[in-house]
């Protein structure tokens, strides 16, 4: 039997999840992830890159960038967006396991969760949907930076990082936000963790005083003294919030 036209609460949920881990310029019939997930649904490469690209008219980011998506649309994708942008947390762990249910697997299996050590009962649960979430959270601050460091460009994806904002044992509610995260190299991420370098509400680079103290070696002005003031470079969506830039600049910044 022909697969139905009218899409599901479930497929359309998943193409959300889709559309937050394609970066949107790439999103097309013949992108390995696009491929990958209609092939999961049933659904061709080009029908789910149409739902991708009517999410993309939903998004007032890409709007601002002149990026306006698809102009036709569905009901139920406005419902999807309204529900969970803004409900990261949601979205992350159920439509991963949606995404595990149409290949009738459990969804530890499809994100390769290593589960020997993990104790039994309610904390295996609440590792593994932990576990599930942050693998969410990178391939979203990944794809919307277009794989590429904020601050360096480089664009070697075992160098790069989702690293958060405002960390993840600070705000349980925050750390699946994809505006909670930017995408950095892994030495970078360290600092940054650490407070040696932050990133300004209007998107800058804010270098600490601490490197002073090293002001005679090459590799501190390399890697970090040479990107004082600059801009990193910013997402096509899911743009830092300026709040979290704020709390991390005052928190958690050595000036």
């Amino acid at each position: 039997m022909a697969k139905s036209n009218n899409w599901t609460r479930e497929e359309t949920i998943i193409a959300f999840n889709v559309y937050c881990k394609v970066p949107f310029k790439s999103s097309s019939k013949t992108n390995p992830t696009i491929i990958k997930y209609a092939n999961i649904i049933g659904r061709s490469p080009s029908a789910l890159n149409m739902k991708v690209g009517n999410f993309g008219r939903l998004d007032p980011e890409l709007k601002k960038l002149g990026i306006t998506g698809l102009v036709n649309g569905s009901k139920l994708e406005e419902d999807i967006w309204n529900e969970f942008n803004g409900n990261w947390n949601k979205l992350a762990f159920e439509s991963e396991q949606l995404i595990a249910n149409f290949q009738n697997k459990q969804v530890e299996e499809i994100q390769e969760i290593d589960l020997k050590n993990l104790p039994e009962g309610k904390e295996r649960e609440t590792i593994i949907k932990a576990r599930v979430n942050q693998n969410f959270f990178r391939s979203a601050i990944l794809s919307s930076y277009n794989l590429k460091c904020c601050i360096t460009g480089l664009s070697i994806p075992d160098f790069l990082v989702a690293s958060h904002i405002k960390p993840w044992s600070k705000d349980k509610e925050n750390r699946t936000n994809p505006h909670n995260g930017l995408c950095l190299n892994s030495i970078h991420d360290k600092a940054f963790d650490k407070g040696f370098i932050t990133v300004t509400s209007d998107y800058k680079i804010l270098v600490s005083n601490y490197f002073d103290n090293y002001s005679n070696e090459k590799a501190v002005n390399d890697f970090f003294k040479k990107y004082e003031n600059h801009k990193i470079i910013l997402p096509d969506r899911f743009l830092p919030s300026k709040e979290f830039l704020e709390y991390h600049q005052k928190n958690i910044f050595i000036k």
